[in-house]
């Protein structure tokens, strides 16, 4: 069994084999799409595939929908050509479920796929066309937190960006000029309404969306590249900017899946590893629950995703929730284990809840001293989103995540993930920082963590991470068995605010850090002794 149209003619073949097909008419969903485009989504990675393409699988097979997505890729063009085309646009869904079972699904929803490319004309003007739609509805990104951005870590124009803000919008080569310019063809075909919705896993995301656009929009005008009117139409309510907040886990394909898959007779497993590095595979493995939290602006009207789970609801919600989820009921749980999984040479994150110390440390963390901050978002309760956290979701032994792909970008997670909770902490008049025991001693780990030497005594490679070169050399020359004091090496990273969105000191948590730290060095076994002794 391969993955492309002809293929799926013998349903019977799949349908024996376990596998889960589109129940619709896939070619007049794509004659419709074709002609009224109602949403394009650009990044094609695995939450996508996974979660926003299988919701609108399941409003076209419960006829309230009539047109598919069209997937637009702007960063990493070999996706679209290796992996979209040659299996006409179609990915296997594996659900690897708590209970064992599993779920294997042909998502057939997006029935479109165009490299957002200026140099493709081809493509570009396929692209210039649906924004030139009056049916278009929702453009959508995934593509991750820093395709917003339009400057280095110095504060420096990106050289694509600047080029671009000097040319125009003829032949734009950064991503978000692309989709400025794209945007422009909407504003001269009428001034049409639409809302760019950012569904990436980021704070106030349709903000940062707004700014990278506006900036644009801004440039062009000033230097009379554009029409007149032009930024007038981004900052108008004819286009939105809704936050959202997405979640749902979506490991790197598994081997023991493609595995399971290749048993079943599926022929299509191998992955792709493209020129820039992308591993991208024709399944995707994922996590039974997920979350879509969209605030509900839309000025052209909006597909009927609340049909298939999708909740929508006000900006302030969207952002209880998002902060309930990064804060405290999930992302810090999974940095903390990421981090102590990496000290004690764990491999699996699910292997590290049947661990009584680990367990402990991220019940504690979540229940004791996360959820007393937590501002309840009314439409998910806390207290159940993390009992179904750590009872289902993390201790999944189906769910092939690791400590170490949690661990990438740590720095740039600390000041959201426990640097929330610690300003929550000092503003309120009714708690005390010294309440807070076990958020130190995660942030004296990742301290440990850096020095790359698990709590064996052997060393293990880091975790990608953009501050690795700033913070690594202050405990390069720290060695197990040695004693502290240790302030004068850890005082540049515990107070630098941009780490950990406070400077830990003047929190009252610096000194304490340091000892945690000092405990962790003392040799080999030192990482479990200091869980034993405080969690």
């Amino acid at each position: 069994m391969k993955l492309n149209d002809s293929e799926l003619k013998d349903k019977a073949l799949w349908e024996n084999a376990g596998f889960r097909l589109p129940g619709f008419d896939r070619e007049e969903v794509r004659k419709n799409t074709k002609t009224r485009p109602v949403w394009i989504h650009f990044g094609v990675g695995n939450i996508f595939r996974a979660f926003p393409a299988a919701v609108q699988q399941q409003l076209l097979e419960e006829g309230k929908a009539d047109t598919g997505i069209i997937a637009a890729e702007g960063y990493d063009y070999e996706i679209i050509e290796k992996m979209n085309k040659p299996h006409d646009d179609l990915s296997l869904l594996v659900t690897l479920k708590a209970d064992g079972t599993i779920e294997k699904t042909v998502v057939g929803s997006i029935v479109e796929s165009l490299t957002v490319d200026s140099k493709n004309e081809e493509d570009f003007a396929r692209l210039k066309e649906i924004f030139r739609s009056q049916s278009l509805q929702m453009v959508s990104f995934t593509i991750t937190e820093k395709g917003y951005s339009l400057v280095n870590a110095k504060g420096e124009l990106l050289p694509d960006v600047a080029a671009d803000f000097e040319a125009g919008p003829i032949a734009p080569l950064s991503y978000i000029g692309k989709l400025a310019s794209l945007c422009y063809e909407r504003y001269k075909n009428g001034a049409l309404p639409v809302a760019l919705v950012s569904m990436d896993n980021c704070s106030h995301n349709g903000t940062k969306l707004f700014m990278a656009v506006n900036e644009f929009a801004k440039q062009w005008e000033q230097k009379k590249l554009v029409d007149a009117g032009f930024e007038a139409y981004i900052n108008s309510d004819k286009v939105a900017f809704p936050w959202s907040m997405i979640d749902k886990i979506t490991p790197r394909p598994d081997e023991s899946v493609k595995k399971m898959l290749s048993d079943a007779g599926f022929e299509d497993t191998e992955p792709v590893i493209t020129a820039k590095n992308t591993y991208v595979a024709p399944f995707v493995n994922a996590e039974q629950p997920q979350y879509l939290v969209i605030e509900d602006a839309f000025p052209n009207g909006r597909p009927q995703l609340d049909a298939a789970g999708v909740i929508f609801t006000d900006r302030e919600t969207v952002d209880k929730v998002e902060k309930m989820k990064v804060c405290t009921c999930l992302n810090p749980l999974h940095t903390a284990l990421a981090i102590f999984g990496c000290l004690l040479s764990y491999t699996a994150i699910y292997k590290e809840m049947n661990d009584p110390q680990l367990r402990s440390l991220v019940e504690k963390i979540g229940y004791q001293e996360g959820l007393p901050v937590v501002v309840n978002p009314g439409i998910i309760k806390p207290e159940d989103f993390i009992d179904e956290v750590l009872n289902v979701r993390v201790p999944n032994p189906f769910m092939p995540d690791t400590p170490q792909r949690i661990a990438t970008d740590t720095s740039q997670k600390l000041s959201i993930r426990f640097g929330e909770t610690i300003k929550a902490y000092i503003n309120s008049p009714d708690l005390s920082i010294s309440d807070l025991k076990l958020i130190p001693l995660v942030l004296a780990g990742w301290c440990r963590y850096l020095m790359g030497i698990a709590d064996d005594g052997e060393v293990f490679e880091l975790s990608s991470d953009p501050m690795l070169e700033t913070v690594c050399p202050y405990v390069k020359d720290i060695r197990l068995g040695q004693e502290g004091p240790f302030g004068e090496m850890l005082k540049p990273i515990l107070s630098n605010k941009d780490i950990f969105g406070v400077d830990l000191y003047e929190a009252g948590l610096g000194e304490l850090v340091e000892n945690y730290f000092a405990e962790m060095v003392k040799g080999k076994g030192a990482v479990r002794a200091a869980l034993v002794k405080y969690v």
